[in-house]
């Protein structure tokens, strides 16, 4: 997640920008700010901080009604005045949002630490009615175990005070709700809170419902089904996320001019960039570079752009990567064939500053999401089967024997059972359940896959195995009293596991079979514990043994 400084930076580059533009009233400065109203949303927006985004949005939105050319500009003094109260708006909100560090760390790693900037303050507020508050109880005690701090409200209840929660619940009666009521307290929520996250829980699927509900200063819906984990779900993603790594942008242009305009552009929406005036040299450039997005020049020296573009989705590693053509082309038909022949979107020279970044932002969100889903598990986020044992066998590797590794298979036991009796969503549930828990106690470094059904896999480089089970077992017994809210209350589920160690077992095939007979035992012991492999499992009579069990 960004430090403050730079939420601080970008803000007093939106104040200056608009100051500039209202003291010249030019056309140019009216083009930078609103690429910096935009720059901040994308920072907002990265940091999950919903409300600041939404703020921005609108802000954004109302600056491109009045973009149009050097003509129009300076725009009328209403409509400055108009500007001036949404900006004064989110800077007011940004005020509110303040962030503070928090550490986590396992005990064994007392020299390693990974610092986390969390949201302050970190409570949630719960609006719900009497004959709903058993649900909205077990739904409080699962959110207060990842460290929240929940308040329940009344639907009738003015809001008050001055600290801000990280979301707003609502939980509407089930039997003729109010709706006057309902509409009129989720507005003054939003104007009493505009930087929170405004869910509704059980909400209709019906379209004209939501879109009413949008109006009044909901930001998501959530359907019964879906409620309580997907509500978690969201909650915890709003603390959770972490500065992803800079989108990568490789620029094929001839033109000097050119190549320092689209890089300050990219550079002030947080893209990092690469220019090459040479496309001979474009396929060294890709695998040292490794960018998300070309943007590629129609006509340069010795071929051109659509050429450069055929060659590139003949090849293997580039037939998914977006590629964008910015250029002064202005002939229809070429630049239609243009896309026919590989690219992804042509933009024409001049080109809009905003239009270009939101352009880029799109397309490699889109690049990466598809890279992500063919290793991540849909459940969970976690690395699925094959991505869990391909990075498995990496970092096995790069062990020398002075290295330790430890490998741990975890079951979630009688799941069948809780499916049986709970349904599929709160069986889904208790699994996204243990992938937060894991996710919030292990390291960076650690290996944490969903390797199928409620079977997870783990491993832990460079502590001993002894560590490694003390970690596990402290996990098992975290898991054990985590509740899984559901519509009628809440539920607790433990877990087995079985450990194996590197270098005693110095395969990823050999680890992952002397952990799963070790998870076989704890489940014959009585489950809901940990047992460690022995090394006499290391002989082929076992391995023949946990075949045929």
């Amino acid at each position: 997640m960004l430090p403050p400084n730079v939420i601080n930076d970008r803000v007093y580059v939106l104040q200056t920008r608009w100051g500039n533009y209202v003291s010249h009233g030019s056309f140019e400065h009216f083009i930078e700010f609103t690429v910096a109203v935009n720059s901040l949303a994308e920072h907002f927006s990265r940091m999950r901080l919903p409300g600041l985004v939404r703020l921005c949005e609108g802000l954004e939105n109302a600056a491109l009604t009045h973009l149009g050319c050097a003509e129009t500009h300076p725009i009328d003094a209403q409509d400055i005045v108009a500007l001036q109260r949404q900006v004064d708006t989110l800077l007011g909100a940004v005020a509110t949002s303040r962030l503070t560090t928090h550490e986590r760390r396992t005990e064994e790693q007392t020299t390693e630490k990974r610092e986390i900037d969390w949201i302050r303050p970190r409570h949630i507020k719960i609006v719900v009615t009497p004959e709903k508050g058993k649900m909205a109880s077990a739904l409080c005690r699962q959110i207060d175990f990842f460290g929240f701090q929940t308040q329940k409200h009344a639907w009738d209840e003015n809001p008050t005070g001055d600290t801000h929660p990280l979301a707003v619940l609502f939980i509407p009666s089930t039997t003729a709700p109010d709706l006057k009521t309902q509409h009129a307290c989720i507005a003054a929520m939003r104007s009493h809170h505009p930087a929170s996250q405004l869910i509704y829980l059980d909400a209709p699927q019906d379209i004209e419902t939501i879109v009413t509900l949008m109006r009044s200063g909901i930001d998501l819906t959530v359907p019964m089904e879906d409620g309580c984990s997907r509500v978690l779900n969201c909650v915890l993603d709003l603390v959770q996320s972490h500065e992803q790594e800079k989108y990568r942008v490789l620029l094929v242009e001839d033109s000097r001019v050119a190549v320092a305009l689209i890089q300050r552009t990219l550079s002030e929406h947080g893209i990092d960039s690469h220019a090459i005036r040479n496309p001979g040299t474009l396929l060294e450039e890709l695998q040292s570079y490794r960018p998300d997005l070309i943007l590629m020049d129609m006509h340069m020296p010795r071929f051109n752009g659509v050429e450069a573009t055929r060659v590139l989705r003949q090849m293997a590693a580039y037939t998914a990567l977006p590629i964008v053509y910015l250029s002064g082309e202005s002939d229809i038909g070429r630049q239609v064939e243009a896309l026919r022949l590989g690219g992804d979107q042509f933009l024409s020279k001049p080109f809009n500053p905003v239009l270009l970044a939101a352009v880029v932002k799109t397309k490699i969100e889109r690049f990466r999401e598809t890279q992500r889903s063919s290793r991540l598990d849909g459940l969970t986020g976690l690395l699925n089967h094959t991505a869990a044992k391909s990075r498995l066998k990496t970092m096995l590797a790069a062990l020398t024997p002075a290295h330790s590794l430890t490998v741990a298979m975890i079951d979630i036991d009688h799941f069948k059972s809780i499916n049986d009796t709970y349904g599929h969503p709160v069986g889904d549930q208790v699994i996204r359940g243990l992938a937060w828990l894991l996710k919030g106690r292990l390291r960076a470094t650690d290996l944490i896959g969903r390797y199928g059904g409620e079977e997870f896999i783990l491993a832990l480089p460079d502590i001993s195995p002894d560590q490694a089970l003390n970690v596990i077992d402290r996990i098992r017994a975290d898991f054990a009293s985590l509740p899984h809210a559901h519509a009628s209350g809440a539920l607790n589920a433990t877990f087995s596991a079985g450990i194996a160690s590197f270098p005693m077992f110095d395969t990823a095939q050999a680890l992952t079979e002397a952990a799963d007979f070790a998870l076989l035992n704890a489940k014959r012991s009585g489950r809901n514990r940990v047992e460690a492999a022995d090394c006499s499992v290391k002989n082929d009579n076992c391995f023949t043994l946990l075949q045929k069990i």
